[in-house]
């Protein structure tokens, strides 16, 4: 009888000292202080704001050399060769514009890329021509392609046009 009786004398020693050490790193209810206040919230916006994040910085492609529309079941590929004048283009696209809507039956893209650094070896390597071709295609659904007669893709010495 007298063991329950020290144990449970233990045990009650035990708590009431929880609350005489209050400041103490030993009690689990102390481990983090209050929380505070920042009175500033970071901005998830791009440096500079959105129009600048979203600009296309992209240069035209020197020559447009082919244009090739290919009929899908739901639309039409549009594929496009271009020359610039050194090797080391990347991130090629064609930019519809209109928004990829028709206009007076023509959808009309310019074909544009990145050039390369100005330090880099590809910059000042002309290479073949073979070796300069770049390409890059753009998808046109059937349902802008119903109110199309013609595709027209620029480049920044000429341009290419398809028609049906």
């Amino acid at each position: 009888m007298r063991k329950p009786f020290l144990a449970s004398l233990a045990i009650v020693l035990a708590l009431s000292a929880c609350g005489s050490i209050r400041e103490s790193r030993m009690n689990p209810w102390n481990w983090f202080g209050s929380s505070t206040e920042k009175t500033s919230t970071p901005s998830l916006a791009p440096k500079g704001g959105y129009a600048a994040a979203l600009a296309d910085n992209r240069s035209v492609i020197a020559q447009i050399t082919s244009l090739e529309i290919r009929k899908t079941s739901a639309g039409a590929i549009v594929e496009v060769t271009g020359l610039p004048p050194t090797q080391g283009w990347w991130d090629v696209a064609l930019i519809a514009e209109n928004d990829g809507r028709p206009v007076n039956g023509e959808i009309h893209y310019t074909m544009v890329g990145y050039p390369p650094s100005a330090e880099s070896a590809e910059a000042h390597r002309a290479g073949t021509v073979g070796s300069r071709q770049i390409t890059a295609a753009a998808y046109i659904d059937n349902f802008k392609l119903a109110d199309v007669r013609r595709v027209t893709v620029t480049g920044a010495s000429n341009s290419r046009s398809a028609s049906r």
